[in-house]
Parts: structure tokens; sequence; C-alpha cells
């Protein structure tokens, strides 16, 4: 590996960690602008100003905004996430399970999504401008058009209530078994996927494309090679790059994405936590999964970049 390359990934790291932080700050003025007193939404509108007074002390809300931000990350870079105002509860032990099942929807998802997303984008390049390119980039074209929440509820529709093939909740636990565990996830897997795979595969598509204007590939189709064996020998390693990229993006996405999807099928992960307590004002629950959410969707993108700086073979083979 050259010095340019590591210079180059110590400066992405470098950026992400500085990205971080800087979300931190965001997210923490944030929820200490929303409007309410977070006092009163825990005690309620009976509370008393001397119970108020003592749960704001309690809390520490007295403090200077500044002291509560340095107290809140310097306990997130020790593993201490807080504890929800809502249930007293410790936010890192609830997290563990729902992040696990949020990573574990998302993982397959991308299992689905990725490969099927690389081989519709070779299989339209493969027959450009004919009526099977038009096909796979008309109905990826549709699919996008479509939000996540409407393809959740089709989903449940036709597969929950009308033909009762999966359940419309999905609902796991620890108990269960590895194949309960996947029946109960194939619907919001499958509206993650129809979600990300369009995009994947129309950029798969446009980088092979861009590739293929290239006088190698010519060389290699006046070689006499066939139409797929010139995509898959010259043209896709030479757009793997910008291929990553994509399929890193769209994997970040898999994962702060899932909001709304984990709403629709009541998917006890990060999404649907952060919802509930969103609803109760439970601020350090709020700020603990925004943070996991914006460190998880930098730190894919910063792999992403990465990745492309080794794939590039100008930067691998200086001259």
């Amino acid at each position: 590996m050259s010095p340019s390359i590591v210079v180059l990934i110590a400066q992405r790291n470098a950026l992400g960690i500085l990205l971080v932080l800087a979300v931190s700050v965001l997210i923490f003025a944030g929820t200490q602008i929303l409007p309410g007193d977070v006092a009163q939404a825990i005690l309620g509108q009976s509370a008393t100003p001397e119970s108020l007074a003592n749960l704001r002390e309690q809390l520490g809300l007295n403090q200077p905004a500044y002291i509560r931000y340095f107290h809140w990350l310097g306990g997130v870079l020790t593993g201490d996430l807080g504890t929800a105002m809502s249930s007293g509860q410790d936010i890192a032990t609830s997290i563990k399970g729902r992040l696990w099942n949020t990573l574990f929807l998302a993982l397959w998802a991308a299992i689905v999504a990725i490969p099927l997303a690389i081989t519709l984008g070779l299989i339209a390049v493969r027959y450009r401008n004919g009526w099977v390119d038009k096909l796979i980039s008309g109905v990826a074209l549709a699919s996008t058009s479509f939000p996540e929440f409407f393809i959740g509820y089709l989903l449940v529709y036709f597969f929950a209530v009308k033909w009762q093939i999966f359940p419309a909740i999905s609902t796991v636990y620890d108990e269960m078994s590895f194949g309960e565990r996947m029946q109960a996830i194939v619907l919001p897997a499958t509206a993650l996927t129809l979600v990300v795979l369009a995009h994947m595969m129309r950029m798969t598509r446009a980088a092979i494309l861009n590739v293929m204007q290239s006088a190698y590939v010519e060389t290699a189709e006046l070689k006499g090679l066939s139409a797929f064996a010139v995509i898959r020998k010259h043209a896709f390693p030479n757009a793997i790059a910008p291929i990553i990229n994509v399929v890193m993006l769209n994997l970040a996405y898999l994962v702060v994405g899932v909001v709304v999807v984990e709403v629709i099928f009541v998917y006890p992960g990060m999404g649907q936590y952060l919802v509930d307590h969103v609803t109760k004002r439970d601020v350090p629950v709020v700020q603990a999964v925004g943070l996991i959410f914006a460190a998880v969707y930098i730190s894919l993108n910063i792999i992403a970049d990465i990745a492309a700086i080794v794939a590039n073979p100008r930067l691998r083979h200086p001259k």
C-alpha cells in the first residue's frame, strides 16, 4: 500500500471522528431547544412547582447547557448512554438487543438487495437499449417512486391480510429459533430491499456504461469477446469503485432508514425504540439513538470512501 493511500485513509478517519463530534453537538443542541419542559412531561400537568424544581435539580437541568453536553459526551465515550427518563432503565442495556435486531434486519435486506441489484445492473447493460433493459429500468424507476410506508402497507395487505402467508406484526424475541426469526422479518426485509434495490441497480448500470466508453473495452470487443465477457472481465472490475460507494451508502440507509419500516411492522428495533421515546419526550434516549444512527451512517460513508480509494488503480499503482 502506497504512502499516499495511507495518508488518505488517515484523513478520512480523522474527518469521520470530527463529523461524529459535530453531529453530537447538533443532536444535543436540537434536543435542548425543543419546546416544552422535560420535568413537566415526566410528572404531568398536576405536578407541583416544588416537585418540578426537585426533578430538574435531580436531572441536572439547572446546569448550563455546555456542562450538560460535556457530561453527556464523557458518558458516551465511556459507554454510559444515560438513563431513560420515562422508565428509569439503563439506555445502553435497552439498546443492546434492539440494535442487534435492527442490524439483523438490515443485514438480510442487504444480502438479498446487493447481489440482486448488481446482477440486474449487469443484465441491463448487456441488453442495453433493448426491451430487457427498458423493462428493468422502468420497474426500478417505478419502485423508487413509492415511499417506504406505501410499500410496507402493500406488503401487509397482500401477504398478511389477504393471503395470510406472513405475519403482519414482526415480533422477535431471544427464544425464537432462526427459522421463526427469518419468517418474522420477511415482510420488513422485503420492504427495505425494494427501497434500495432500484437505486443500486440504476447506479450499477450507469457506472458500467460509463466504463464501456473506454478504449480498452472497445479493444476487447474488437478481439471478438462476447458482450457479457467484456462486461464481466473488463467493464465491471473497473467500475467497482463507484459501485462500492453506492452499495455502502445504501447499507448506511438500511441501518438508519429503518424507522418507518420498523414502525409499520412493529419491529422491536432502534427505529421503533426511538419513536416510542420521542412521543414521551425522553431526551436521553433520543440523544443516544440519534448519535448511534449518526455514527453508523458516518462510519459506513467513511468505509465507502476508503474502499473507493483502495479500489482506485491510479492510487494503488502510482507512476
